[in-house]
């Protein structure tokens, strides 16, 4: 371990102790007495201090720079009230209380009695009167209006986060610099508090040393009222004047921070800039100023030096301005606008593939700084997502809308609305039956079509009680959110996502990326059969053997249903597991001669293969499969419908209209070690037979 190591170690173990140690002695300077050397050293630091404050307050770019400002207040001001009482000690006692100030009393002022009480009313006037009042209203207009903002800058951060211009370490810093921005402009309220009662007990501190130094001097020191007076009123006025000046400018480092807007630069450097980018006030400033000095009676020289420094600095502000005014011509020049090129407008264009639209009073959704979790939901519904389906959900973009109904919101896909639902604030959603006892609005789960009721959180255990299932606002519209995700998992695989998966699995297992793509297969051929399976319900994210399976498959062929039933046919046990319970399998049939039937009925097509069957022989097969299904499931089963491997395809997309929610798997797709279970058989062959 090298010796800088050690050194920063004790520099830090020194900062830790320093504060705790300095501020137990400012309070045991309230009650032990001391001399009058020390008191010299510790009024100088004390000056000393304020202007440190005072000038790191002008160079922060920003009030969160400075972020222990507030409790530095207090420590402060502290030290100045312990070193009044001090002082006051020495003054009643010797009368004597160090050089300083006996110095403040006597040089500063010229020893004259009115002119040090003059000066310090005035600085006092000043301190409470000016700048304390104003700082104090600042700070609690800026401490208001930091936290009626931080739900919209919550949600801004959101914003780019979800729609991937910031990355989440960015956004989690973002949102503690909101969070730190509130509570500083809070702490910062109640900081301009000890400002302002430290002005009114310096005036009440300053009266109780007068009063006491002249009835001392008389009555105890035999002193004459003149002399009782001239002694200790101006060692009075010396000690307030000592104490108010560092007051003064820990007042005027208050007023900067409360006012000082975030910038990219220090005070300076932004006054200097800003004002510089008006050299025409400039100008008229300084003619003014020697238009003043012409004036008869006037005195020329002062006016006229002021003027021509003001015009001085106007004319190099007007070439600098001139100068950035060129540059930013050959700039626009040289390329236009960017509102005007294709890629600004294909930028204003771009449709984000998913986003949630909230109401503005459902905003408390998403703000941390309300308990709101729902961005915390959707992150971990995408990595459930992502291990269920082997599908990375894309970022969701949130933000409100004043055109959606109170307390509604939408889901939306590439900026069409594909759900919209209710989650009303201050209420829970209660599911279940005879709940007309308990007080709410009617309404429909809106993933299940569950009878259900919006009850107000008081109103939350009556629901209970009742056998209702309830459930939060941010649950009832993640499970919507992840319900849209599964049914349009297709929509949401894009190109750019395939050949993400496509390079994640070349680094594991390079040969089967290369055996079939792009030598037997495109990447878009790739996209289409895993959003066959996707649009089915089937996860992709075994992708190793779907590879493999399509590598076998692709060099007979490449029709989309033949690759798609290569790749089910290899993830057949996966696919099983799915819908199995307790190692069985519950099936819905096909009558064997509608089965034999349905095979010489399928025919190609472009979207692959069709069933060619009469207008009424359809509907029938579809009224047959859709009692059969309801029969099961007034059963308590959930079965699944299977038939051969070339019937297979064609007859699922004949069935997804109307019962979308029947899967449809081949027999070579079974797994021989689950129990088959049959709970029914579709049977219409006498209409086709028709």
């Amino acid at each position: 371990m090298g010796p800088v190591s050690v050194t920063s170690r004790a520099t830090s173990r020194a900062s830790q102790l320093a504060l705790p140690i300095g501020v137990v002695g400012v309070v045991l300077l309230l009650v032990v007495p001391l001399p009058a050397a020390f008191l010299d050293l510790l009024i100088a630091f004390n000056i000393t201090a304020a202007i440190a404050v005072l000038l790191v307050s002008v160079y922060i770019k920003r009030p969160l720079d400075f972020a222990v400002f507030p409790s530095l207040i207090l420590v402060l001001t502290l030290l100045r009230l312990s070193l009044n009482v001090s002082a006051t000690r020495l003054v009643l006692r010797d009368g004597y209380a160090g050089k300083v100030i006996d110095s403040f009393g006597h040089f500063v002022v010229g020893g004259s009695l009115v002119i040090g009480l003059v000066i310090f009313l005035i600085l006092v006037v000043i301190q409470f009167a000016v700048i304390t009042n104003g700082a104090g209203r600042v700070a609690e207009v800026g401490a208001r209006f930091t936290l009626d903002a931080m739900p919209g800058k919550q949600m801004a951060i959101d914003a780019d986060l979800n729609s991937g211009l910031i990355d989440e370490d960015t956004a989690r810093q973002r949102r503690a610099d909101v969070a730190a921005e509130a509570d500083f402009y809070g702490a910062m309220d109640g900081g301009s508090k000890f400002v302002k009662g430290d002005a009114v007990a310096a005036i009440v501190i300053t009266l109780i040393n007068l009063i006491g130094g002249f009835a001392i001097g008389m009555l105890q020191r035999g002193l004459s009222p003149a002399e009782s007076l001239q002694t200790y009123s101006l060692l009075t006025i010396g000690d307030g004047l000592v104490s108010q000046i560092p007051a003064l400018l820990l007042s005027v480092a208050t007023g900067l921070i409360v006012t000082r807007s975030t910038t990219h630069g220090d005070m300076g450097s932004d006054a200097a800039a800003q004002i510089g980018d008006q050299p025409r006030a400039l100008y008229i400033a300084g003619a003014a100023a020697i238009g003043i000095g012409l004036l008869p009676g006037i005195p020329k020289l002062p006016f006229i030096i002021v003027g021509a420094a003001v015009l001085l600095v106007a004319q190099r502000a007007s070439a600098g301005a001139a100068k950035a005014a060129g540059v930013a011509e050959e700039i626009a020049v040289a390329e236009p606008a960017r509102e005007d090129t294709p890629e600004g407008l294909m930028a204003e264009m771009r449709v984000d593939p998913l986003e949630i639209v909230l109401s503005p009073d459902l905003v408390d959704l998403v703000d941390s700084g309300v308990g709101g979790d729902l961005l915390d939901r959707v992150r971990a519904l995408r990595r459930k997502l992502a291990m269920q389906l082997g599908l990375v959900m894309p970022p969701v973009r949130t933000r409100d809308s004043l055109d959606l109904p109170q307390a509604g919101y939408s889901i939306r896909i590439s900026g069409v609305e594909v759900g919209s639902g209710q989650a009303p604030s201050g209420h829970v959603l209660a599911i279940g039956d005879s709940l007309d006892a308990v007080p709410g609005r009617v309404t429909t789960e809106p993933v299940f079509g569950l009878a259900g009721k919006w009850v107000p959180l008081e109103a939350r255990q009556q629901a209970e009680l009742y056998g209702a299932s309830v459930v939060d606002r941010s649950s009832v519209l993640i499970t919507h959110l992840a319900e849209v995700v599964q049914n349009h998992a297709a929509r949401l695989l894009g190109r750019e996502d395939v050949r993400a998966l496509i390079e994640s699995v070349r680094r594991t297992h390079p040969v089967v990326v290369e055996e079939l793509t792009p030598a037997l297969l495109t990447t878009g051929e790739v996209q289409r059969v895993l959003q066959g399976l996707l649009a089915e319900g089937i996860s992709v994210r075994d992708l190793v053997r779907i590879f493999e399976a399509l590598s076998q498959r692709a060099k007979a062929g490449a029709d989309l249903d033949g690759l798609i039933e290569a790749a089910r046919l290899a993830l057949g046990p996966a696919i099983c597991d799915t819908w199995a319970r307790d190692g069985v399998l519950q099936v819905l049939t096909l009558d064997p001669m509608l089965e034999q039937q349905l095979v010489d009925a399928v025919r190609p097509g472009e979207a692959g293969g069709v069933i060619a069957l009469p207008g009424g022989a359809v509907e029938q097969l579809v009224d047959a499969t859709a009692r059969a299904l309801f029969a099961a499931e007034q059963n308590g089963q959930a079965p699944v419908l299977v038939c051969p491997a070339v019937v297979r395809a064609p007859l699922r997309r004949l069935l997804v209209a109307h019962v979308p929610r029947l899967p449809v798997l081949s027999y070579a797709e079974i797994d021989p070690t689950l129990r088959i279970e049959t709970t029914g058989v579709v049977s219409s062959a006498p209409a086709i037979a028709a």
